[in-house]
């Protein structure tokens, strides 16, 4: 299916506008993680328990979370869940030693007991020991770059090594953005998060590989126009089956945000960016990325020959 017939972009005469775009989102992801100290991450890499429940009748936010802190919970979160009478709970337990389950179990009860008169519902309860936490964190961080150092193998096996950095530089692009939005709306980074960012970096990569086999293609049949004529046209004929692929998992994604449920609100929303952000920097990014590396290239050759 051709949405786009023969279309004549200038992706590559938009690089440096696109580079602009890219370093002040990029750098505003940074400004946001080092605020906050990084990306809020969930009990999955933290250790600790989440406690759904449902409360009847309804209190406020801030008093369930002044009786849980006069109890002695400092720093629980608490937070409205899909509707206004159910509360998800969070609280982090520092202490290696302590069996979480059991802290879960009392607060609670603590919670019964500050709300006294209340009907007050367990509907979901998760717990994390700090080591198991730990564990998944370190697990988490070594699939990510084991993931990473694979693709850079495999595009220089298929293409050539700047082909490799160019696509890795891309997915960095695309992960550091999605967590600074995540860190910007305090969303959590949990194991499903993680799972939402590996398929952003699949997605992106699977589009930016197809760019770089067409203009492998066009370099040997193109042999007469310039390195930056053959990228353009390059991503010009991928275009149609850019746009056919990425609205039809943009609207998958959208309808999973908007009608999923809060369970999987964030993973959805997740995917949703980042199919938007993978597909702006498969064109965007990657691509005229190997432009300012070949122009660099043939001005540092030049300059060398000229001394």
């Amino acid at each position: 299916m051709e949405f786009f017939r023969n279309p004549h972009l200038n992706f590559v005469g938009s690089m440096k506008g696109a580079f602009i775009v890219s370093m002040v989102l990029l750098v505003a992801s940074i400004v946001s993680l080092t605020i906050h100290g990084g990306p809020r991450m969930s009990i999955d890499f933290t250790g600790g328990s989440v406690l759904q429940v449902k409360i009847a009748p309804v209190p406020e936010v801030g008093d369930v979370r002044s009786a849980l802190e006069e109890r002695g919970y400092q720093g629980v979160q608490v937070t409205e869940f899909g509707s206004a009478d159910e509360f998800l709970i969070t609280f982090t337990d520092a202490d290696e030693d302590s069996e979480t389950l059991d802290v879960a179990q009392v607060l609670l009860n603590g919670l019964r007991e500050a709300l006294p008169g209340s009907e007050i519902e367990l509907r979901r309860e998760e717990s994390v020991g700090p080591k198991i936490g730990s564990e998944l964190r370190t697990a988490a961080l070594n699939s990510i770059v084991a993931a990473l150092v694979l693709i850079v193998l495999y595009i220089t096996v298929r293409f050539v090594f700047r082909y490799g950095i160019a696509a890795i530089m891309a997915l960095v692009h695309d992960v550091l953005i999605t967590l600074g939005v995540f860190s910007l709306l305090n969303f959590e980074v949990s194991l499903q998060i993680i799972a939402a960012f590996m398929t952003i970096i699949g997605y992106s990569l699977n589009d930016t590989i197809v760019v770089f086999d067409r203009i492998r293609e066009n370099m040997k049949l193109r042999r007469k126009e310039s390195y930056r004529q053959v990228i353009n046209r390059s991503i010009n004929e991928c275009m149609s089956r850019t746009v056919l692929t990425s609205v039809t998992t943009f609207f998958v994604a959208a309808a999973l945000y908007l009608f999923g449920g809060p369970v999987i609100h964030d993973f959805a929303f997740a995917l949703t960016f980042g199919v938007v952000i993978g597909t702006y920097s498969s064109m965007f990014i990657a691509s005229p990325i190997l432009v300012w590396w070949s122009e660099r290239h043939l001005a540092d050759k030049k300059r060398a020959a000229d001394m």
